[in-house]
This record gives structure tokens, C-alpha cells and sequence, in this order.
């Protein structure tokens, strides 16, 4: 019966909370739009530059060089991120930004591969 529930959309993170949308309804709502600019079409002389952040984006505490020839590069914490999407994981849009991070970005793939507390995530 459980796993019916999951399968007919009524399982866990099926729909947002109203709880978790009345804490932070600006987060929530910054969150749709990122995931909205970034699955935009390419255009066909010009990459989605959202889409080209997300590839390539690096954790502040990585020591390689910053590669300057991407104009869409920039640099975030890994643990505060790490951290933020364990705590949302039950809104649909954290598992989507989650599944985008772990597809699209290595250095996100390899960051949580990485973690020894991985279950938190799970």
C-alpha cells in the first residue's frame, strides 16, 4: 500500500508543504526560478548561460585555479549547500535541483560521493 501511495503521486514530497512554503516563500519561489532559466532551450548560435552556471560552478574551498575563459563561472560553498539541500529534501523542487546538480555539475558529483554522512541526503 505504501509503495501504491508513491506510484499515484500521493508519497513523501509529492507536494510542497505549506509549512515549508510559509517559512521561506521567497526561497521557494527563487528556487522554481532557477530551475525554470536553467531547463530553458539552448538558442542556436547561444548556450543557456543559466544552464552553463550550473555546469560549472566550484566549491569556495577547492584549491585548483578559477578558470576565467567560462563568463558564467563562479564559486559557492559545497557544505552549506550540502547542508541546505539535506534539510529541503522533502520539496520537490530541492530533489529536482539535487537530481540537476548530480547529473550536470562534477564537481558537485564528486563533492557528495565524497561525503562520509551521505544518508543525510537519502
Amino acid at each position: 500500500a505504501g509503495l501504491w501511495t508513491v506510484f499515484t503521486l500521493g508519497g513523501v514530497g509529492s507536494k510542497a508543504s505549506p509549512q515549508l512554503e510559509q517559512c521561506s516563500p521567497l526561497a521557494n519561489q527563487s528556487l522554481l526560478l532557477l530551475l525554470v532559466l536553467a531547463n530553458l532551450t539552448d538558442a542556436p548560435d547561444t548556450p543557456n548561460p543559466y544552464r552553463q552556471a550550473i555546469m560549472s560552478f566550484k566549491n569556495t574551498q577547492d584549491n585548483t585555479a578559477f578558470s576565467s575563459s567560462n563568463p558564467h563561472a563562479f564559486q559557492i560553498n559545497f557544505n552549506s549547500l550540502y547542508t541546505a539541500l539535506c534539510e529541503q529534501q522533502k520539496s520537490d523542487q530541492a530533489t529536482l535541483l539535487l537530481y540537476m546538480l548530480l547529473h550536470q555539475n562534477s564537481n558537485v558529483r564528486t563533492y557528495v560521493l565524497a561525503r562520509t554522512d551521505i544518508e543525510n541526503l537519502v
